[in-house]
């Protein structure tokens, strides 16, 4: 069983910026994979970024790239989610998730993942 917990979500103006973390109960977070997801109001879910357990991979939908980071500290079990220049659309529920693979090969479907945290809320506004 992996529990996860985001924090760092609230209210921005637009290009702002924002970090989120995730913290993963476990000892082996490590090896795990994670992604950062959001669903905003009657969209679905999308993966934002993603990246391996050794951090040696990543991965950005088109949307974001130069803009948002995704990080670990594998010795404090957290994931990141750096997020620049933050637009109104962005306004979403953002959800961290981990598919508990150890991969360099990084899944990107809503399916893959198997564990989730609740979700924290990003209010960007105009």
């Amino acid at each position: 069983q992996v529990q996860l917990v985001e924090s760092g979500g609230g209210l921005v103006q637009a290009g702002g910026s924002l970090t989120l973390s995730c913290v993963a109960s476990g000892r082996t977070f490590s090896t795990y994979n994670m992604g950062w997801f959001r669903q905003a109001p009657g969209k679905k879910r999308e993966l934002v970024a993603a990246i391996s357990w050794s951090g040696g991979t990543t991965y950005y939908v088109d949307s974001v790239k130069g803009r948002f980071t995704i990080s670990r500290d594998n010795a404090k079990n957290t994931v990141y989610l750096q997020m620049n220049s933050l637009k109104p659309e962005e306004t979403a529920v953002y959800y961290c998730a981990t598919d508990i693979r150890s991969s360099e090969r990084l899944y990107y479907m809503e399916g893959s993942y198997r564990y989730w945290g609740q979700g924290t809320q990003v209010t960007v506004s105009s």
